[in-house]
């Protein structure tokens, strides 16, 4: 049985999703949700409903996590294995961090390259799979139809 690895951050099944909180006052959205206050400072808002964010986006910066970090990261594979995290600007405006999927490394995004949300094991235990969104490296329309023209 695989479950997310943290309840109520993004959805599962063929099209996943990231959940933000919008303020119901002024439409501020935050992630992770947002339950207390509103984020905006010019808001007093504390009612929030749930929305999907976009499950497209481009890459705003990317890096390579060389060292592993501290509890309570799971690595994926015992000995460490390095992997890409790229922050992802979504076209709501905020930008989301991220590991990069499964085979993917910094080679294959650059500033602006565009992504996509997919939800991969991250790691298994007693209970089963858990499950962790990542950023898929995809081709923009440009580099499709330029594909097809050759």
């Amino acid at each position: 049985m695989s479950t997310p690895a943290i309840e109520g951050w993004f959805t599962t099944g063929p099209e996943p999703a990231l959940l933000a909180s919008a303020c119901t006052e002024c439409g501020n959205l935050a992630f992770p949700a947002e339950r207390e206050f509103c984020k905006n400072p010019a808001c007093s808002g504390e009612s929030f409903e749930t929305r999907e964010l976009s499950r497209r986006g481009t890459v705003w910066s990317y890096t390579d996590a060389q060292y592993q970090p501290p509890a309570p990261y799971i690595p994926a594979a015992d000995p460490y294995v390095p992997f890409a995290l790229a922050a992802v600007e979504l076209p709501e405006g905020l930008v989301i961090l991220g590991q990069l999927a499964n085979g993917f490394g910094v080679n294959d995004v650059k500033v602006g390259s565009p992504v996509e949300l997919v939800v991969e094991t991250a790691w298994t235990d007693e209970d089963g799979e858990k499950t962790m969104w990542k950023w898929l490296p995809t081709r923009s329309d440009n580099e499709a139809e330029q594909e097809s023209v050759k």
